[in-house]
């Protein structure tokens, strides 16, 4: 070997100045971005499926149930809710009287939903009546008054029908997705910032790129445009989920995150009072300005209310709930959508919107769309990790670790939020330890197979 290529054993390593915020926030969106996209994308792949054919539930219900949820023809007068309730109890001795859905249209039954004996967990009974004729169209076994393929979809997009364990997959794919999204988004505004047109940075050209650049381009950009609804879709995800909802649910709520709920009080019994009917109840409701479809749900003691609450969904929106006296049709409690919070309007809205109910078949049209340009931006993400993958060698495509790369306040900053993130997040905080020996090994790895490369090229 000769002098000039002689290194010293020691050389003197000067202080590396603290990187600005902009590089920080660059070094730790590219880490996030590399490697939990790699980690996080399969789950997000399979959400895509499952979400793509849960969005559609509303014409798979009316294909499936059709003579359930149907009339066989509209008439001009409804029988009383009274006789129709009779007429599933008269096929349901055994069974009690729970609540009672009313149609939402002219064409559609009434659903009375009663409670059959069985152990914890047994579902209940609904039974779809002709409110014209108060003839028994059909039944099924409902949970929270959703039909079995709902039910059934539902849970296959939750949990894939494993129950509980089964959660974790979603809520660690909606936990990772915004922090994926906004990684992605800062790598590619920092990459564009120097772009003087609009257009450069939204639709950049591919012309003269070709290979894994041509691959960065097309997927940079169709991430930007994407990256609204993933986040909206993360985020509603999210508040619907077990832990990360849950864990809002039961905590304090000093911004009203929740929806109102009535307190149904219960009221003096009047001596020798006799209780009102469910249709008196109703007809109350409609005075009070509750429309649309209703469920109504009967008293369960003496002295309790009925309780009456809108249940369509989509625009506009239906959230009115009345209590009423079961002894006067009196309402003595009642709450609306301007009764909500900003935030749990918001919630409200999102939640039909993730569930693609909020503005009918072109809420669905748009989910549907998201989720197939997601598996796009995935297969185009994979492509171009497979292109730098190593078992080409090509290691050095592979970021450095973040806590190698930062020193001071920075790294403590990056450990303070995520530590504030694994914290309001539970699940995202079980798999950062994953994630970090993933990293780790990643690492190391690279570090070992570098010399290896560099003696046989």
């Amino acid at each position: 070997m000769s002098a000039t290529q002689t290194a010293p054993a020691h050389r003197a390593r000067r202080p590396s100045p603290s990187p600005r915020l902009s590089t920080v926030l660059q070094l730790v969106s590219r880490r996030l971005h590399f490697l939990a996209g790699i980690v996080v994308a399969p789950f997000l792949a399979v959400l895509c499926l499952t979400g793509l054919v849960y969005v559609f539930s509303p014409q798979i219900h009316d294909s499936l149930y059709r003579t359930d949820l149907h009339v066989n023809e509209a008439g001009d007068v409804r029988r009383p809710l009274a006789e129709q309730i009779r007429a599933a109890l008269t096929a349901h001795p055994e069974a009690t009287l729970k609540s009672v859905l009313t149609p939402p249209a002219a064409d559609r039954t009434t659903r009375v939903v009663l409670s059959v004996p069985g152990p914890a967990g047994t579902p209940d009974r609904t039974v779809f009546v002709d409110p014209y004729t108060a003839l028994i169209n059909g039944e099924l076994a409902t949970v929270e008054n959703r039909l079995p393929a709902n039910t059934w979809l539902r849970q296959l997009h939750g949990n894939l029908q494993l129950g509980t364990p089964g959660r974790l997959y979603a809520e660690l794919a909606a936990s990772w997705l915004p922090l994926i999204v906004v990684g992605g988004l800062v790598l590619w505004l920092a990459r564009t910032r120097r772009k003087r047109r609009l257009r450069e940075v939204l639709a950049p050209s591919t012309r003269d790129k070709t290979g894994w650049t041509r691959l960065r381009v097309v997927h940079g950009s169709a991430g930007l445009w994407l990256a609204v609804g993933l986040l909206l879709v993360g985020v509603t995800g999210l508040a619907m989920s077990q832990f990360a909802g849950g864990r809002a649910d039961r905590a304090a709520d000093p911004i009203h995150l929740r929806a109102p709920v009535l307190t149904a009080a219960p009221v003096p019994v009047p001596p020798g009072a006799q209780p009102i009917g469910l249709d008196r109840a109703v007809a109350a409701a409609e005075a009070a300005g509750l429309s649309g479809e209703l469920a109504v749900n009967p008293p369960t003691v003496a002295g309790a209310p009925f309780t009456v609450t809108e249940i369509a969904e989509g625009l506009p929106i239906h959230r009115g709930a009345v209590a009423i006296d079961p002894y006067t049709a009196r309402v003595t409690e009642q709450i609306g959508w301007g009764d909500y919070s900003w935030v749990a309007k918001l919630s409200a809205l999102g939640t039909e919107f993730h569930t693609g109910t909020l503005f009918g078949l072109a809420n669905q049209l748009v989910l549907a769309a998201l989720a197939v340009a997601t598996l796009v931006l995935l297969a185009l993400g994979y492509r171009m990790w497979w292109i730098h993958n190593p078992y080409r060698g090509r290691w050095t495509s592979l970021p450095r670790p973040v806590w190698r790369q930062l020193a001071g306040w920075p790294l403590i900053a990056v450990l303070l939020g995520v530590a504030l993130l694994a914290w309001r997040l539970p699940v995202l905080g079980a798999s950062l330890p994953v994630f970090l020996a993933v990293d780790a090994g990643l690492s190391r790895f690279k570090r070992r197979t570098k010399p290896a490369e560099l003696s046989t090229a």
